[in-house]
């Protein structure tokens, strides 16, 4: 039983919502750097051979940006043309992505890049998975840019365990990158893989027989995990925007984001794998389902009372319960460390 518990919620923590990230303490989130090793918007691809150790990079497109070594680049999810010409202009040759979601392998191919599929959890980073992440910063053409959704913590930790192991940084280093990149240390699993990692032999990385595909499959549970989290994002955006569509989103229609949402939980609960998850498990899906349900319909309310100035309690209320689940779930699944499932 235990067994079976541990292999199906490790899809959950591969590819589970990108939402309720916990919040770590201030002091872990302040970057170190300066000014002076800040890289200028100008001056970025040309720095990337003058490495002087690792330090927050200036981007207009691209998620908190860090550059760890002088080929490797952390961050988050490259979004739409601009951010891909980013890529371009800072010389990137190759994508690595440690996120869930299929890569834009397309986009990529249009700006000259390659994409790699890497995927891992926020509860750690398999032995397996370091060795290759190391043989791709090694072998694989360079600079490269490692992401995850939001580039603050699986990307900046596969980054560190991949540039440690491969004997690109000191292992002292790996820690200092997490800092830099304000990764929680909530995320117990994340920060031991980075604190364990350590120099490989090159002769075994040399060895390692690795395919690095452009996109490794997902399965249907972790696919509607994804599909959640983008939801829910686009939710609070909304609820930002007081329940209207957001202004820098007119793509965002509230009332069809809340149903999709709504239908994503539904669509779970009938599949065959979830109805073998825990009772907690169910329940906090089957309590989010019910929450979105409600949240639609207090919507459509909203949206037809032209006298309410104000949208009601109850939205922002149920909002808070789906998210609050989520986290739930997370802590009690998904980022449970590799080494205590």
């Amino acid at each position: 039983m235990l067994r079976r518990l541990t292999l199906t919620f490790a899809v959950v923590a591969t590819f589970g919502c990108y939402h309720g990230s916990p919040a770590a303490p201030a002091s872990s989130v302040e970057s170190d750097v300066g000014s002076s090793s800040t890289a200028t918007a100008s001056t970025r691809a040309a720095n990337l051979t003058e490495f002087a150790g690792p330090h927050k990079l200036i981007s207009q497109h691209l998620p908190n940006p860090v550059q760890v070594h002088a080929k490797v680049i952390s961050g988050g999810l490259p979004q739409g043309e601009a951010a891909f010409q980013e890529l371009k202009d800072l010389n990137i040759k190759t994508i690595i992505s440690v996120d869930g979601m299929r890569p834009n392998v397309e986009m990529a191919r249009k700006y000259g890049l390659r994409y790699v599929h890497l995927p891992h959890g926020y509860d750690g980073i398999p032995e397996q998975r370091a060795k290759e992440l190391a043989k791709a910063v090694r072998e694989l053409e360079g600079p490269i840019y490692i992401h995850c959704h939001h580039g603050k913590h699986r990307s900046p930790v596969a980054a560190s365990v991949a540039c440690v192991s491969a004997g690109f940084i000191p292992a002292h280093q790996g820690m200092q990158i997490l800092k830099i990149a304000g990764t929680s240390p909530n995320y117990r699993g994340l920060f031991a893989s980075a604190q364990t990692a350590h120099p490989l032999d090159i002769a075994l990385l040399e060895e390692l027989q690795v395919e690095f595909p452009e996109s490794a499959p997902v399965p249907p549970m972790a696919e509607a995990m994804v599909a959640i989290g983008h939801a829910y994002e686009h939710l609070k955006l909304i609820e930002e925007a007081g329940w209207k569509t957001p202004p820098t989103h007119p793509d965002i229609v509230p009332v069809h984001e809340v149903l999709m949402l709504r239908e994503h939980f539904t669509e779970m609960l009938r599949t065959e794998e979830v109805r073998q998850q825990p009772e907690k498990f169910r329940q906090w899906l089957q309590e989010s389902e019910i929450a979105a349900l409600k949240l639609e319909d207090d919507l459509k309310k909203f949206g037809a009372d032209t006298e309410q100035a104000y949208p009601p309690e109850a939205l922002s209320t149920r909002t808070a319960q789906i998210g609050q689940n989520c986290m739930n779930c997370h802590q009690a699944y998904r980022d449970v460390p590799l080494n205590e499932k």
